[in-house]
């Protein structure tokens, strides 16, 4: 057993004063020459694997009462059969020493060997096999998205990147949609019911058309609360679909399984709730096009037919004989006319319709709602935050009707709201 004690100086009034490296390296030594630490089998529960491209392996071992961190070198690595992964029981050999940089104390691994399933990854493993039972995964319980959401419900962290990006896709993509925020925690112990009751009241009390449940990447343990049961079944009950983008692309969660639609990004779920107003541009082309081309091909056809009744006459020869095919064609021409025509009045207003939806999601229409674009005027540079003018700044503030200069200043006192929110 250590004991410290104080060391004066010469004079016996002032302690001695440690700089932070000599005393990191002081501890390092007391645990280096402590002979238990420097060949001990440690067991726990994997966290937080990573190896980067040094190849070196890091991951965080846990009980239910306190956690180490590890370290394995590349050396030590490529002699492993078999490397750890989230939620696994293990066991590691190595030496406790001190990491002097960071200043904690961790566990230098030479060795790895299986413990058997963690009891997080157990749980996991019987909350999916009993959910799955129950027929909450089912493709056939899972509802598609609507075409064009007028209402979107986000539950996520006020404060968090995930709601930043979609807030981003969604004004790109599809401007008009109305987006209302159910504001939660998403990891920590109050996240479940945060999540729950967010799912809860915008079915309750906004309706909207489909719900993004996003939150950014993060450790397991960080996105333990999407392994909930609640947040399962509050998810299977939501009356509005579902879309679930958690984390990233790798990683797996049981609300994943229960989700109408899972996305591998917070931004991948926005693009899947929504259509792009370029493509509906590209659509309308497309329509267009088709409209033209099948035209052409009816009036040629047309043509074919009136030079074959025109030849056929030519060969039968006698007046009467014209006379009544000639009237036949006339007759035929008149129908096909008509036919046209209508046909052509019905494309025509399914054209228009098509592109007064393209105009009211284009820029114009925009602007003539009250917003604006900015710029900067020393390069015409785009302002869309306030991180890029400085006071004093000449900016051109371009309206529906027409441009006129401004200089960047401090707000005055009003009140601000985002009007996506």
């Amino acid at each position: 057993m250590l004991r410290f004690v104080s060391q004066f100086s010469i004079f016996g009034l002032e302690p001695q004063v440690w700089s932070v490296s000599d005393l990191t390296r002081y501890v390092r030594q007391v645990l280096d020459s402590d002979y238990r630490l420097q060949d001990i089998w440690v067991t726990g529960e994997v966290f937080n694997v990573s190896r980067p491209s040094s190849g070196h392996l890091y991951f965080t071992l846990k009980d239910s009462e306190a956690s180490l961190r590890c370290v394995m070198w590349r050396s030590e690595v490529a002699r492993q059969k078999v490397l750890p992964r989230d939620g696994e029981a293990i066991e590691v050999h190595g030496n406790i020493s001190v990491y002097e940089v960071g200043g904690q104390y961790q566990l230098y691994a030479g060795a790895i060997r299986p413990a058997g399933e963690g009891e997080l990854f157990q749980e996991f493993l019987r909350l999916r096999a009993r959910l799955e039972a129950e027929g909450l995964f089912d493709p056939e319980r899972k509802r598609p998205l609507p075409i064009w959401p007028n209402r979107i419900g986000v539950v996520t962290s006020p404060t968090g990147a995930a709601l930043r990006d979609v807030l981003n896709v969604l004004r790109r993509r599809f401007p008009l949609v109305e987006v209302i925020l159910a504001p939660t925690p998403v990891q920590g112990d109050q996240a479940p019911a945060g999540i729950v009751s967010a799912l809860e009241a915008l079915n309750t009390y906004s309706q909207p058309d489909l719900i993004l449940l996003v939150r950014g990447g993060g450790s397991i343990e960080d996105l333990w609360a999407f392994n909930d049961e609640d947040v399962a079944r509050a998810i299977a009950v939501s009356q509005a679909p579902v879309v679930v983008g958690v984390g990233h692309e790798t990683d797996v969660i049981i609300a994943d399984f229960v989700a109408d639609v899972r996305a591998p990004t917070p931004s991948a779920a926005a693009e899947v709730a929504t259509p792009d107003r370029e493509n509906l541009a590209d659509e309308l082309a497309k329509v267009r096009n088709t409209l033209e081309r099948k035209y052409r091909d009816y009036l040629r056809e047309l043509r074919r037919e009136y030079k074959d009744q025109q030849a056929a006459l030519r060969i039968a020869s006698p007046r009467a004989q014209v006379a009544n095919a000639r009237q036949r064609v006339d007759e035929a021409l008149y129908r096909a006319t008509a036919v046209v025509r209508h046909s052509l009045a019905l494309r025509r207003a399914a054209v228009v319709g098509l592109v007064q939806t393209l105009r009211a999601v284009g820029p114009s229409a925009v602007l003539a709602r009250g917003y604006a674009v900015v710029t900067r005027v020393d390069d015409g540079v785009v302002v869309r935050s306030i991180s890029q003018v400085e006071p004093g700044d000449g900016l051109n503030v371009r309206v529906s009707d027409g441009t006129f200069g401004a200089e960047a200043r401090p707000p005055f006192d009003s009140l601000t709201s985002d009007p996506m929110l």
